[in-house]
């Protein structure tokens, strides 16, 4: 699946707002916005971005969906 497609799921499953997710998995709060806007992300940030999405999802099925 397409990165930008991913995340925006993501988002829409944990009920994570745009800004948190840029910031938790990148650092960046207007992450998001920026790849709404046409942002191309490079190789390197997309495996991140895929690696923080998988590791977020799995510690929300042990926390219960408790998360932060």
């Amino acid at each position: 699946m397409h990165i930008t497609r991913l995340i925006e799921r993501f988002l829409r499953e944990q009920d994570l707002p745009p800004t948190k997710f840029g910031r938790l998995a990148a650092g960046d709060p207007r992450l998001v916005l920026d790849i709404r806007m046409g942002r191309e992300i490079r190789p390197e940030m997309e495996l991140k971005l895929r690696q923080f999405m998988s590791a977020y999802s799995q510690q929300a099925r042990i926390d219960g969906g408790n998360r932060l």
